[in-house]
């Protein structure tokens, strides 16, 4: 995704990232980086919400148990495998 503006920090970057952002696991420098960009970018700010959404239903349903560390990694490699798929296939309707 992007939205085809250019940010010091690009959108599939931030949005690779959403979850580090979301559970406070990144840099302090990092975070302010990410915010500043879902201060400037609509599309990437309206995922970050879909995200957040997403991350307050699981924590509802799940309790306070949390996954285990092998399941959670799986899971960034994957989103990040989305992010990457759907940046390139933006770029490729577009030209």
């Amino acid at each position: 995704m992007s939205c085809g503006d250019p940010h010091e920090t690009a959108c599939r970057e931030v949005l690779a990232e959403v979850y580090l952002y979301l559970d406070l696991e990144c840099a302090q420098e990092r975070r302010s980086r990410i915010r500043h960009h879902l201060d400037e970018c609509g599309p990437c700010l309206r995922e970050y919400g879909i995200e957040q959404e997403v991350k307050a239903l699981v924590a509802r349903c799940c309790g306070n148990e949390s996954a285990p560390d092998e399941l959670r990694e799986r899971l960034r490699v994957r989103l990040s495998e989305i992010v990457v798929f759907e940046s390139t296939e933006s770029r490729e309707l577009a030209d």
